[in-house]
């Protein structure tokens, strides 16, 4: 379990990291983003992988001039859509097994269920709203690919989302990144970001289960 205390730490000194790889790769940094953004949205398997947090951080370098900020956001984008589009895929292929019974190794079942739920409230909007929420952000587009979404309905919804989704990170951090505050604090502003970006998916869980015991009285009164 070493690579997810890794990962832990990876995202929490993200700046450190970020700046060790650009210093050491140079040109092929955008290509290790590009590959990071795309297994976070396109593999059901790495829902951990740093998203939110990353974006801002490569958007901060962009503004040091250690990176491009336009390309960073043609490039992330396309691995955003590419990602979301493959996920969609896998989630139609592997949907019949689910709905069977099957077991499918390596799917979260939990995540899934939870996913299932957040996408039977919002309906396709789920695709754009969940590029906020980590975890259900991996998830969504492999639910919509099992459920009746038809691709071009889902490719819709996946562009736009996307689209914005990089757009606000990497800008964010391009523009506010490197306030002195904002550099003197970046673990916290790092750690503030992923406590902000998961407080959805938190409420909402704490709202179902809620819900869940309070019908389970009603019945048992």
């Amino acid at each position: 379990m070493e690579w997810i205390g890794y990962i832990i730490d990876f995202v929490i000194h993200i700046d450190v990291h970020l700046g060790s790889i650009i210093k050491d790769y140079g040109t092929w940094t955008y290509l290790i983003l590009f590959l990071i953004i795309f297994c976070e949205t396109g593999l059901v398997v790495t829902p951990i992988l740093p998203g939110d947090s990353l974006l801002f951080a490569a958007g901060t370098f962009a503004a040091i001039g250690a990176l491009d900020v336009f390309l960073l956001f043609v490039l992330l984008s396309v691995a955003a859509i590419a990602g979301d589009t493959v996920n969609y895929w896998i989630g139609a292929k592997l949907g019949p097994k689910i709905f069977s019974g099957e077991d499918v190794r390596f799917l979260n079942r939990e995540y899934l269920n939870r996913t299932h739920e957040f996408y039977e409230k919002y309906g396709g909007k789920t695709i754009i709203i969940a590029r906020f929420v980590p975890i259900i952000r991996t998830f969504a587009p492999f639910v919509a690919g099992i459920g009746s979404m038809s691709y071009w309905k889902f490719i819709s919804y996946n562009v736009i989302g996307g689209i914005v989704w990089i757009a606000i990170c990497v800008f964010s951090g391009y523009f506010f990144g490197n306030l002195p505050i904002i550099k003197k604090n970046f673990s916290l502003v790092i750690l503030a970001i992923i406590i902000i970006s998961i407080m959805p998916g938190i409420i909402e869980f704490l709202k179902q289960r809620h819900e869940t015991k309070k019908k389970k009285r009603l019945s048992d009164g």
